[in-house]
């Protein structure tokens, strides 16, 4: 889903109520391609979000605010320096395109009254948010630079004149009649979807729209335009009127379409989306808190997911590194557990000695370790004596017999090395915050796993995560760690010895605390918070998973063991199928 031109033109008509006449009073950059500009209008703060996200761009107000890093980038201050304590004079959407401008009003060097705009281009991984000097048409700077490297036909450099994005060759939908649509529908002979030729013929017409115009206007939108008859024809031109007319009249239902089930978000639009009948929807006051909703989450996981994807590379190229080795040290051991032939053929020699001469390299001799006595060869070195080649077989024995112990013990350290990287990969997936992934390096580094330059710009001052927390249907607090960290906090300190600890069985997983205030804990609410242990795991995608279960005090941490690894005894174990559905029906308390 992205914004398409009917919900920027929401956007810029609620902009326009709100912003103009108001003065720039902060100006932030929290993210390289992202803008917080705090503006003061009529006793009011208002804060305006501009992205150029390649993934998630937008312009919307929120009530959001974020970590800024501690020196402004240039851009931020450029922005300062010409927009600080401007007046918003104008916010405009050019036809129906995918570009906002945002007019300002400021003050020179020299006490001069200039205007400055701010243009917003939402256009997938070529959106871009640039500075223009108005005056002069001429480029200041833009938040992403665009070399004629990057693109032959459009450059974005300061001092370059601006010119906008390459016009489509579509129509304005709010400046036509009756009769034009019915012409430009008329001349399309192309064999296309009812809902597509219209899409490809007017600017900031998204396929959901398209398809909306068709619903309302009782027209299938898969069947091929040519196919339609004229009755139908002008039911679809006078539908598309009207619908635009509402359009025109800034008459807006800002609306999100959900699944079945209620949980995912399908659809969202500025206009009441009709098409989808009995489909679970939400209105929402107005398009910014509309956008905040959905992108918000959506923007941070992609921006975690970012940050983290290095992290994450790193520990599995360790943790591939250690599974080969294990590999390696198995094949070892099985060969070392051939050991016992050699430990036989010592004794064979010792036993008949009588029958060896100094210089031979081989000798048969009967092997009464075999219950049918069957004859043996076995290999000498003719440089030995007799009892130097039992001795030769002796050492290599003695040899592999030891190997098998240090392989043995350097495979189980292994095996522990190897749950712990999992654990961390499961954390470094299910992160929900930036200070999370902070939490895991600072982890990794005092394991040794990173040097501590990997933790550069990182404030100490930053509050620590706090594990997820749900409340059962009998009322029960139920905490899940998101990191080892948490998990050591959540089962070590907060946790009493009476409340009840759950985790995956032989499953990198999250610890599950149930605070039970000294009561029985009921069993639905054992269920509930193994369904939150299952799906805050890695077999969140599998059927009947095990999780174990037992009171705090039953819970150690050995001396020495990583963090988020403890032992556990008297436990019960409960199956659980996790699926997505079944935990959004668990209350879930947001953070404050």
């Amino acid at each position: 889903m992205s914004l398409d031109g009917v919900v920027l033109h929401a956007i810029t008509s609620e902009l326009s109520e709100k912003l103009v006449g108001g003065r720039v009073d902060k100006i932030h950059q929290p993210e390289s391609d992202e803008l917080l500009l705090q503006i003061r209008n009529k006793s009011e703060n208002f804060k305006l979000l501009l992205s150029a996200s390649s993934s998630n761009p937008r312009v919307h107000l929120t009530k959001s605010s974020k970590q800024n890093p501690q020196t402004p980038p240039a851009f931020c201050m450029l922005l300062r320096k010409h927009l600080g304590s401007g007046k918003v004079i104008g916010v405009e959407q050019p036809s129906l395109e995918r570009v906002v401008i945002i007019k300002f009003e400021s003050l020179d060097e020299l006490g001069d009254l200039t205007q400055k705009d701010l243009i917003v281009e939402i256009m997938g991984k070529h959106s871009n948010i640039i500075l223009v000097d108005s005056s002069k048409n001429k480029i200041l700077d833009s938040i992403k630079r665009v070399p004629v490297s990057l693109s032959s036909v459009r450059q974005v450099l300061p001092g370059l004149p601006y010119s906008p994005p390459p016009a489509q060759e579509k129509r304005d939908p709010l400046n036509v009649e009756l009769e034009d649509v019915l012409s430009i529908l008329n001349a399309s002979d192309e064999n296309l979807s009812t809902h597509k030729a219209l899409y490809l013929k007017f600017v900031g017409l998204s396929p959901l729209l398209a398809r909306e115009i068709c619903h309302r206007s009782g027209v299938d939108s898969e069947r091929l335009l040519v196919l339609l008859d004229h009755s139908e024809k002008r039911n679809l031109a006078e539908g598309f009127i009207s619908f635009y007319r509402d359009v025109r009249l800034c008459a807006f239902y800002p609306n999100v379409v959900r699944d079945r089930d209620n949980l995912d978000v399908l659809y969202f639009s500025s206009v009441k989306l009709t098409q989808y009948g009995d489909y679970p929807f939400e209105h929402f006051e107005s398009m910014s808190e509309l956008l905040e909703y959905f992108f918000q989450s959506r923007d941070n996981r992609d921006r975690i997911k970012q940050k983290s994807s290095e992290l994450r590379k790193s520990v599995s190229l360790k943790l591939e590194r250690i599974l080969n080795k294990v590999e390696k040290q198995r094949l070892e051991i099985a060969e070392a557990e051939k050991r016992e032939s050699l430990r036989i053929k010592g004794d064979l020699l010792t036993a008949n000695m009588h029958l060896i001469n100094k210089g031979d390299s081989s000798v048969n001799v009967q092997n009464y370790y075999s219950e049918s006595l069957d004859s043996i060869e076995i290999a000498l070195d003719p440089r030995l004596s007799p009892s130097e080649n039992a001795q030769r077989y002796y050492k290599k024995y003695n040899k592999l017999k030891t190997a098998h112990g240090l392989l043995a013990e350097q495979i189980e350290q292994s095996e522990v090395e190897i749950d712990y990287l999992q654990n961390i990969i499961y954390a470094i997936d299910n992160c929900t915050e930036v200070q999370e992934i902070d939490e895991i390096k600072e982890e990794l580094v005092s394991e040794g796993y990173l040097k501590k330059s990997s933790l550069k710009n990182k404030k100490s001052s930053s509050a620590p995560s706090k594990p997820h927390e749900y409340i059962s249907s009998d009322n029960y607090h139920i905490y899940v760690g998101k990191n080892n960290k948490q998990n050591d906090q959540l089962t070590m300190k907060s946790a009493s010895k009476e409340d009840l600890w759950l985790h995956t069985k032989d499953i990198p997983g999250s610890h599950v605390i149930v605070k039970t205030n000294g009561d029985e804990v009921p069993e639905s609410t054992v269920l509930e918070a193994a369904t939150l242990a299952a799906y805050y795991s890695k077999a969140s995608q599998s059927s009947n998973v095990p999780v174990d279960y037992a009171l705090r005090k039953n819970v150690k941490k050995p001396s020495g063991a990583r963090p988020g690894m403890v032992i556990y005894e008297n436990n019960s174990t409960v199956y659980v199928t996790p699926d997505k559905l079944s935990v959004s029906k668990i209350r879930k308390v947001e953070p404050s």
